[in-house]
């Protein structure tokens, strides 16, 4: 448990770190994080198949446009397309805006299959090339295997891992964002935030009647 708590910490430090040089490249620009999911499912002892699914997040401080999500990493020889298509494209992504697409294929060979990430190109109108992002990898798919399949402590602690990991990729940027934005507000306007502070306290002071308990405490001493 410390170790992978260790593991946790030391990768949400590389992912703040990695924000930090992001923000202080200078102007505003999409962040874009991508997960790639797979799932394998026996249909029987000959075909399996495979549901892919991958979302896309904007969490920068700028609109993403002309997206593309490329996923042709899957070898013919091995998967046929059963439905969906591995390329999509949109017009456009949002800050905070999210982007999915799914597809399934089909197998009916033996193998160990070691996935790419998926690609995402978009265009950025301070920059005259289209940026590129990748999704995040797989674990190596073993297709029409003889193992049975175990959901071991092992592989629940992994799952839980990167469920952990990517949900602080989501989560850091927000707060990351917050921190910088209220430091540059606090910078820019500090002097007049503190004067507008201590005219509202006064105005608060001067209009709040006073307790009646107090009051009456105060008529019982006169008398």
């Amino acid at each position: 448990m410390a170790k992978f708590t260790t593991m946790v910490s030391l990768l949400s430090i590389a992912v703040v770190l990695l924000i930090a040089s992001t923000v202080n490249a200078g102007s505003d620009a999409p962040f874009i994080v991508a997960h790639k999911k797979a799932t394998l499912n026996r249909l029987n002892s000959a075909v399996e198949k495979l549901s892919v699914s991958i979302n896309i997040y904007n969490q920068g401080s700028a609109a993403a446009y002309d997206v593309s999500l490329s996923d042709d990493g899957w070898s013919p020889e091995i998967f046929s397309i059963v439905s969906g298509n591995t390329s999509t494209s949109w017009e456009k992504l949002d800050v905070g805006a999210l982007l999915s697409h799914s597809f399934e294929l089909e197998s009916r060979t033996k193998s160990v299959f070691y996935s790419t990430p998926a690609v995402i190109t978009f265009r950025v109108p301070t920059k005259a090339a289209l940026q590129e992002a990748y999704s995040t990898p797989l674990l190596p798919l073993e297709i029409l295997s003889d193992k049975p399949r175990k959901t071991t402590l092992g592989l629940v602690k992994v799952r839980a891992f990167f469920f952990f990991f990517f949900h602080q990729c989501i989560s850091l940027p927000y707060h990351f964002l917050y921190v910088a934005l209220k430091t540059r507000l606090m910078m820019k306007y500090g002097n007049l935030v503190s004067v507008i502070s201590l005219v509202v306290l006064f105005v608060y002071l001067m209009v709040t009647p006073p307790n009646k308990s107090n009051a009456a405490k105060g008529s019982k001493k006169r008398r």
